[in-house]
């Protein structure tokens, strides 16, 4: 899954990427709201997660920009900001969730899986393809005719997900390399 994170401050936006791609999601990062917003219009990403307090763009008027465009990308909005007015103001702007730092790792992946389980609407649970289920959390894949467990390296994990959640459909190396990468 493509994730685009936009954080400012260094050394939180570099370790969040690195849980980020542990998880299993291929991220990109801008530091600031201007290049933010044209990566959002120009970039296939299944979710967002921003930060408010940025330069050059504050991050409400991205998202507002965004909304506006009618660009439906699931937007998780992680700032320091927490008290009920401002969340408020973020759902009204077209966030999707509301996470306050500070936080933890566990939980942010918790309510982004969420938000693609929602956008994708699928059921709750494992992923299920062909004989296959997916653990996402453990980043494994089970053959279910015979119970083999297979532990899967970031970028299989990241291209087994991507086909499982496309069945049926030709997806182009470009499509796959983006997605993976």
């Amino acid at each position: 899954m493509r994730l685009l994170l936009v954080e400012d401050d260094a050394r939180l936006s570099a370790r969040l990427r690195s849980d980020l791609q542990q998880a299993g999601f291929a991220v990109d990062v801008a530091d600031n709201g201007v290049d933010a917003e044209f990566m959002g219009e120009s970039e296939p990403y299944d979710v967002v997660v921003l930060d408010l307090g940025l330069p050059g763009r504050p991050g409400l008027e991205v998202l507002r920009h965004w909304r506006a465009a009618e660009n439906p990308m699931p937007v998780l909005i992680l700032t320091a900001r927490d008290a009920w007015h401002e969340k408020v103001e973020g759902f009204k702007a077209g966030a999707d969730d509301y996470l306050s730092k500070p936080f933890h790792v566990a939980e942010l992946l918790a309510r982004l899986q969420a938000l693609l389980r929602r956008g994708v609407a699928r059921p709750p649970g494992p992923l299920r393809v062909a004989g296959l289920e997916l653990d996402e959390d453990a980043q494994t894949a089970r053959v279910l005719a015979t119970g083999a467990i297979f532990e899967l390296t970031g970028t299989e994990f990241r291209l087994l997900r991507y086909l499982m959640r496309h069945p049926g459909q030709l997806l182009s190396k470009s499509r796959l390399t983006e997605y993976v990468y």
